[in-house]
């Protein structure tokens, strides 16, 4: 081979190494981010981004079936999504394989997975404390001082407050307690739900110290740093508290109800008809969790509190505890040597305890909690002969079956949520919905924003970090007050409260109806009728008014005064 020929055969390969190089390079995911690709799909597909979830939520409410409506709803998505590379035969049955990819994504998820080990692990207890008689004790000693309805509401809305570091903690723990007490009461299920869904997510997310101030904190930090300022980010969180009026309002407004006795809407029919009639779930109701003849207590026992007190203490002592822990070695195993050296010099102080918090994992840590305690319960039931060692795994195993269906829509939905993200539907919202706007509107219009997103994705977590990084720049160019980018970073907060409060395919909701054995749906709807008036008393009487310059501490009491209003008068008394 002459020069002449060798040049030309290194050409050619050159060529050919540039031209792979080049198609690689269109394949490969380390060319191409999460977000633009999302971007792109929400300037191809548009309006249609929208479908997914709208299917899923409107199917749920005409078939009365969440499951068949989330599936349909991720297959939808998954068939827009394969379009682009097939014909429609071809995308109709590529998107049914990426529909089980999607679940299988999920599935293997190590957050998800922790959050299904322990919905069934905290149900294997909750059986194992029931078989013992502990559920039943506690119901009795709570009907002492619950006599009447509303007390047995405002002890559930207490319960709910105390459980304020985590919400699916509270959403599983409140619900099993209360729900015999309610029940006995004749408070519907619905209510029960409602409640528990009030005091999960609106006061994890404003509670000094819970598994959200991590990723709150985190997104505040980086949204400052993003328009050159070096904030204390915990600061400037606890200066939005004030500002969180969905949450303080919702808070506030159970209470009224309880103590008014009064309701509208939806809630009202359910209420009445628990009141009149005993029945506390509809007559069409699915409810999310049974009783299982299996596991009430067993005949002859003598009930004592302690069997319940013991357990469930135990997974709150360990929650908590673990909580440290996990974060501890999270942050020690970190890159941050401000926060080690705060965790080595304090360990027990407020700082430490909020950053321990907030770098754990809670979806592992509430997993082994719940399998700690349900061990203990064993031991317990076992050590009384209250049941054999064979029977205690069988009611352990028992009571995590009749969860199962929770497990089933929890991957669904998280299925659902990853179809959206590929889409591109948040961006699709946001984009649609940003336009030129006068300052003092921007806090109102970003609360409808995460409000809107938050309830379309059923996701508190991916609504803040779409609009903490947009909202606060933005706060900051319209106005150089810090208070103006504070009461906008908090309208970012609880705006996304609303939909994973709300959402028919939020996780959290989700639970909610489980801890409270309610039917899904008549959950979300009744729901529906308290959260949307609470949400415009937030924008009329909380953000408008501070983004025109007034105080926020004339605007909150004016908005609880709002809140107590609205019951009173536009609240039908409940019967006895």
């Amino acid at each position: 081979m002459d020069k002449g020929d060798a040049k030309r055969v290194r050409n050619k390969i050159s060529v050919f190494l540039f031209t792979l190089f080049i198609i690689l390079s269109q394949h490969l995911p380390a060319f191409a981010e999460e977000i633009d690709q999302a971007a792109e799909h929400a300037k191809q597909f548009g309006f249609w981004t929208l479908i997914p979830p709208l299917i899923a939520i409107i199917l749920a409410f005409i078939t009365k079936n969440v499951v068949l409506s989330l599936f349909i709803g991720v297959f939808s998505g998954a068939f827009l999504l394969q379009l682009t590379s097939y014909n429609v035969l071809g995308a109709l049955f590529q998107g049914l394989l990426q529909v089980v990819q999607y679940i299988l994504t999920s599935l293997a998820d190590p957050w998800n997975a922790g959050i299904i080990l322990q919905v069934l692990a905290i149900g294997g207890l909750i059986a194992l404390v029931t078989k013992m008689g502990g559920a039943r004790a506690v119901a009795e000693s709570l009907a002492k001082k619950a006599k009447s309805p509303r007390s047995s509401q405002v002890i559930t809305w207490l319960l709910g407050i105390l459980v304020f570091f985590d919400d699916y903690a509270n959403s599983l723990i409140v619900g099993p307690i209360m729900r015999p007490v309610t029940d006995k009461l004749r408070v519907s299920r619905e209510k029960l739900s409602f409640i528990i869904d009030a005091t999960a997510a609106p006061i994890a997310g404003i509670a000094l110290v819970s598994t959200w101030i991590g990723y709150e904190v985190g997104l505040i930090k980086d949204a400052y740093s993003s328009i050159g300022q070096d904030v204390n980010a915990y600061g400037v969180f606890m200066d939005t508290i004030p500002f969180r009026f969905y949450n303080i309002l919702l808070l506030v407004f159970v209470v009224a109800t309880a103590l008014f006795m009064r309701e509208f809407g939806s809630m009202y029919q359910a209420e009445r008809r628990a009141r009149t009639t005993g029945k506390v779930l509809a007559d069409t109701a699915k409810p999310m969790a049974t009783d299982d003849k299996d596991v009430q207590p067993k005949e002859g026992i003598q009930l004592n509190i302690w069997n319940a007190i013991i357990p469930i203490g135990l997974l709150m002592i360990l929650s908590f505890g673990g909580f440290y822990y996990n974060g501890y070695m999270a942050i020690m195993g970190g890159e941050d040597e401000a926060v080690k050296q705060l965790i080595q010099s304090s360990p027990l102080s407020f700082a430490a305890i909020r950053e321990t918090f907030g770098s754990s994992d809670a979806s592992v840590v509430l997993f082994q909690a719940a399998l700690f305690a349900s061990i203990v319960a064993m031991i317990m039931g076992i050590r009384k002969k209250i049941f054999t060692v064979s029977e205690a795994i069988e009611t352990w195993i028992n009571g995590m079956k009749s969860l199962l269906i929770t497990g089933v829509i929890l991957l669904l939905a998280w299925s659902l949520s990853s179809t959206m993200k590929e889409l591109g539907t948040a961006k699709y919202l946001v984009g649609l919905l940003s336009d030129t706007l006068p300052a003092f509107a921007l806090p109102a219009i970003i609360f409808i924003f995460g409000a809107i997103i938050s309830f379309a994705t059923g996701t508190s977590y991916g609504t803040m970090g779409i609009l903490m990084p947009l909202t606060i720049p933005l706060a900051a160019a319209l106005s150089s007050d810090p208070n103006f980018i504070i009461m906008s970073a908090g309208a970012v907060l609880t705006g996304a409260i609303f939909g994973d409060h709300v959402s028919p395919i939020s996780d959290t909701t989700i639970l909610s109806s489980m801890g409270a054995g309610s039917d899904h749906l008549d959950h979300v709807r009744t729901q529906l009728d308290y959260a949307i008036p609470i949400a415009i008393l937030t924008i009329f009487l909380g953000y408008l008014p501070v983004g025109l310059g007034l105080s926020v501490w004339f605007t909150l009491p004016i908005g609880i005064l709002g809140v107590i209003l609205l019951v009173r008068f536009a609240g039908k008394p409940v019967e006895n």
